[in-house]
């Protein structure tokens, strides 16, 4: 074989290797839409396919019929597209996570299912679009559907509090003087035990009754409910985080987020500092002239955030070496608020460490 024969078979080859596509989705709660590039970026064409099982098939069919297929980008895969980006990862595709087009994009346009499709393949293909979908698949995933109704009989449970409250504030003589000197579980007992004249609704005394007793009884059923689900929870955690649940004033709640922040599959973030990004905690720079400080960051996961926030918390008041290291740094003229951001940037990467020693052992290689 010449030497021209070998090149060109060579770009022959080269050129095989090169011949795929990409494939961006605009998910939605009953149809997706979805697109396909070649490798130069030609949209090879688009098409609408029901949310369904039987729809995630028919677009991996569809999609691979024009070509070898590389990745796919996916918008909302937390929430529209959960369902899709479990069928395309169980296929063995590699799946990222896109964003919603640029305002500049709409603006030059427009606004159209096949439009946000095909941006969301070209994110792919231009190497934006990085970010891995979480797998929902295993223990993490069950933490998460335990925890969301928990948190909102949590959040109605203190409004019910706070109408018993008002209502005790505005109640009949009577009734305002009996209540509100308690305290907020004996004001909801005392309300319980109340038996309104359903007979005299007209009598703001008997319909306030009715009111309170109704509240009382509310807050009761959410307590029976936060408990049975804390109980779960406990048990989960346990299980799926022990090393994290062991550190310093972690407790189940607060391990519970960073694990579902994290996800199942953590190591589609590359570094612990990928973790604090993601948490909201990674210092963003604020200094000027002769002022070197680190500005709040308003990014990230807040829930996470948060749950950071009340373990610094916790440890500032209960764990001897964080109280020694925010004097050691208040005496460096360091405020309160500046010690508590280091305080948390500290504990995302202590977080991290943990997380992966608890989550990697557990991970579903499927």
């Amino acid at each position: 074989m010449d030497a021209t024969s070998s090149t060109r078979q060579d770009e022959n080859l080269i050129g095989e290797v090169e011949q795929f596509v990409i494939v961006g989705v605009d998910t939605h709660q009953r149809t997706h839409h979805a697109a396909v590039l070649d490798q130069a970026g030609r949209l090879l064409g688009d098409r609408e396919f029901p949310a369904t099982r039987h729809g995630y098939g028919e677009l991996i069919t569809w999609a691979t019929s024009h070509g070898p297929l590389r990745a796919v980008g996916v918008e909302s895969t937390g929430s529209y597209g959960a369902s899709l980006t479990m069928a395309l990862l169980v296929a063995g595709l590699e799946v990222f996570e896109v964003d919603r087009p640029e305002k500049s994009t709409r603006a030059r346009r427009g606004k159209s299912d096949a439009i946000d499709a095909e941006s969301a393949a070209r994110q792919v293909l231009a190497g934006t679009a990085t970010g891995r979908p979480k797998v929902k698949t295993g223990i993490v995933e069950s933490i998460r559907a335990v925890k969301i109704p928990r948190d909102g009989a949590v959040k109605d449970r203190t409004r019910a509090y706070s109408q018993l409250r008002d209502l005790a504030t505005t109640a009949p003589d009577q009734l305002r003087e009996e209540l509100l000197p308690l305290t907020g579980k004996a004001r909801v007992k005392k309300a319980a035990t109340y038996r309104p004249d359903l007979t005299r609704l007209e009598d703001p005394t008997q319909a306030t009754k009715r009111a309170l007793k109704t509240l009382a009884i509310r807050i009761r059923a959410l307590d029976v409910e936060i408990a049975e689900a804390d109980k779960v929870l406990t048990a989960l955690v346990a299980q799926a985080v022990p090393t994290l649940l062991a550190m310093p004033q972690v407790g189940t709640q607060a391990a519970a987020q960073l694990a579902i922040t994290a996800g199942e599959n953590i190591d589609r973030l590359h570094s612990e500092a990928s973790f604090a990004k993601l948490c909201g905690v990674a210092p963003i720079p604020a200094s000027s002239g002769k002022t070197t400080r680190m500005r709040l960051n308003r990014g990230g996961d807040r829930q996470a955030n948060s749950a950071l926030h009340m373990v610094i918390i916790g440890r500032l008041h209960k764990h001897q070496p964080t109280r020694d290291y925010r004097e050691r740094r208040a005496a460096e003229n360091k405020n309160n608020t500046d010690i508590i951001r280091c305080l948390k940037r500290y504990l995302a990467r202590s977080t991290y460490q943990a997380l992966r020693k608890d989550l990697l052992s557990t991970l579903d290689p499927s």
